[in-house]
């Protein structure tokens, strides 16, 4: 039965480049799992967009002296260079910056105001008396109350990932100017979660599918401690969504509120620009779709509990106030399989100090499947991971060129030269080749199981391990020694050892898209694996802007056994990965802490 699959990824701040935590964080791991469910034949929708209201945006434009909108679109642009470059295919990559977020965005605020969600109050909120202006959250700094951590935000603490109250921050200082802000009273609509808490806190109980203890227990353990406590969703502000009720002119959405509601925004701007409005419903107002949040693990209380709670506030009048229907719920999260940190080197990355490996820096040097290898292999699914330049050297060496891409390239350049270019005819096939091709196609269900699980770690783990099965039978069976005195039985080896290949393809191709089409072309597929993202100029009232999109080709229905058969004709293969010199090692540790260019 085809499923409705959303992947609903973290959106970036428009302030930094993209580093290798930030890819394996959620970009990867989303796209991964967005690929192996194409494959099955599912309907995915893969959308995310680039955060450019959030304070870090103006922080960065106020520290270059540049209009805001000239520095989101500079790194947004950079973003889909990132994208395309290393594969990650989404339906729409957008912005929040467009007319169809502003609708969303606010058409959410008015249905939970409708519903009885919203509040008016006064509260303190920190003014700078040297810039004359109230300071958003993230351009005060302090100690947390909770932790103790000096450099810890006003609004959350990213040591102790605390959501915290803005006025009990300690020793609270400007990031804009340095002084010492004072606590002004300042008129917001607040966003009632205590009304929300019970119906948030039996979703958390009941959900239908297995989180990570990570996040069931950071989420539903905060709200058992804590419990949901009201928040201000407006801050006063000129750059960003104004709130859309007369006489609250100089105020807009919360960035955290509305960062959030991207995730439907997009779906909806994907939805008109291909050509059918309502497409978007499939994966939204549809009870059976299953949709996945894609995050680090400090943004976990936010989509975890929080942006349930908006989702469940808006009952059906979001869809009264934005289309004029009734009658439908907007889908809550089927999973949120928040990953942990990636550091460096043993160090935290920090891109202040320089301490990154930006990822579009590194694709000038290296592949990108290699870098989508090891930041699988290597990533932070339950605990925080470092990446290391030695074993990444050693991993692209030992593993993906001596395990996969070895045994790729010397059984099809093996078939090629001794069989006139075409898959030999293997014959009656042995019961050793009969158990290899058992074990490898088990490979659909154990493999699959994982990637379903988002376990994606084990799922490559255990398709390479299924490589090395392979390798063994060709040791056993020798057909670069048994050419010369029995071809039939080369050719048996060889055929079984093509469709192993085949399919072990399709078991790696969800991680290693690139290789994997690259192989599909030489076993003498003409239909790609995978469709292409592509570049798309929008325009509406707030401007032009450029998203990446993503066209589907052949990958429904591709996630079954090889049928590959005797006789059919492959091209001639070329080594699929690079070994590197041990060289890289120093090279690139002594380029960390020094400022890239880009």
């Amino acid at each position: 039965m085809t499923e409705h699959i959303l992947i609903a990824i973290a959106w970036p701040y428009a302030n930094a480049e993209i580093h290798v935590g930030n890819v394996t964080g959620s970009h990867l791991p989303g796209d991964i799992v967005a690929r192996y469910h194409r494959l099955k034949g599912n309907r995915v929708l893969m959308v995310s967009g680039t955060d450019s209201h959030g304070t870090p945006v103006t922080l960065r434009a106020d520290a270059e002296g540049k209009p805001i909108e000239e520095v989101y679109k500079r790194f947004h642009n950079g973003f889909l260079d990132l994208f395309l470059q290393l594969g990650i295919h989404y339906d729409l990559f957008t912005t929040t910056h467009t007319e169809n977020h502003f609708k969303v965005a606010q058409s959410i605020f008015l249905a939970l105001q409708k519903n009885g969600y919203l509040y008016t109050e006064s509260r303190p909120q920190w003014y700078s008396p040297v810039s004359k202006r109230f300071l958003p959250d993230r351009y005060v700094e302090g100690t947390c109350y909770v932790c103790g951590y000096e450099g810890a935000r006003s609004d959350q603490c990213d040591r102790c990932g605390s959501v915290l109250e803005p006025e009990k921050l300690i020793n609270p200082r400007s990031k804009v100017d340095g002084s010492t802000p004072e606590l002004r009273e300042t008129e917001h609509f607040f966003l009632d979660l205590s009304k929300l808490e019970p119906e948030v806190a039996r979703f958390l109980r009941e959900r239908k599918h297995y989180w990570r203890e990570t996040v069931i227990g950071q989420s539903l353990g905060q709200i058992e401690s804590e419990g949901l406590k009201p928040r201000a969703i407006t801050r006063d502000l000129d750059w960003g969504i104004p709130v859309p009720i007369p006489g609250w002119e100089g105020k807009c959405l919360y960035v955290w509120f509305e960062a959030v509601i991207g995730y439907l925004s997009a779906a909806i701007e994907w939805a008109k620009l291909s050509g059918d409005p309502q497409a978007w419903k499939n994966w939204w107002t549809n009870p059976e779709a299953k949709s996945f949040y894609f995050i680090g693990k400090d943004n976990i209380f936010f989509h975890a509990a929080w942006w349930p709670a908006q989702l469940m506030g808006t009952g059906e009048q979001f869809l009264e106030i934005f289309a004029g229907e009734t009658g439908q719920r907007l889908t809550l999260p089927y999973d949120v399989p928040a990953n942990q940190f990636m550091n460096l080197e043993g160090q935290k990355i920090s891109g202040s100090r320089n301490w990154a490996v930006y990822a579009r820096d590194f694709l000038t040097r290296y592949d990108p499947d290699p870098l989508r290898y090891y930041l699988t292999v290597n990533m932070p699914e339950t605990r925080d991971t470092d990446w290391d330049w030695e074993d990444f050297y050693k991993r692209n060496n030992d593993e993906l060129v001596a395990t996969w891409g070895n045994l790729a390239n010397r059984v099809l350049s093996f078939a090629y030269k001794h069989w006139e270019g075409v898959i030999p005819d293997p014959g009656e096939l042995t019961a050793a080749d009969q158990e290899l091709l058992a074990i490898i196609e088990k490979g659909f269900e154990t493999v699959g199981k994982e990637y379903e699980a988002v376990h994606l770690r084990a799922a490559l783990g255990e398709a390479m391990r299924l490589a090395s099965e392979v390798n063994r039978y060709l040791d056993q069976t020798a057909p670069w020694t048994s050419i010369k005195t029995d071809r039939q039985a080369a050719a048996r080896a060889i055929y079984t050892a093509i469709r192993a290949i085949d399919n072990l393809k399709i078991l790696l191709a969800p991680v290693l898209p690139h290789t994997a089409e690259r192989l599909h072309r030489f076993l003498g597929y003409q239909q790609p694996l995978f469709g292409q993202g592509y570049l798309q100029e929008v325009e509406d009232a707030l401007g032009s802007h450029t998203v990446v999109r993503y066209d589907p080709d052949s990958a429904s229905g591709q996630w079954q056994p090889s049928q590959i058969k005797a006789g059919a004709p492959i091209q001639k293969p070329e080594p699929l990965f690079k070994k590197l010199d041990a060289s890289i090692i120093e090279e690139e540790r002594a380029r960390l802490g020094k400022p890239v260019v880009f």
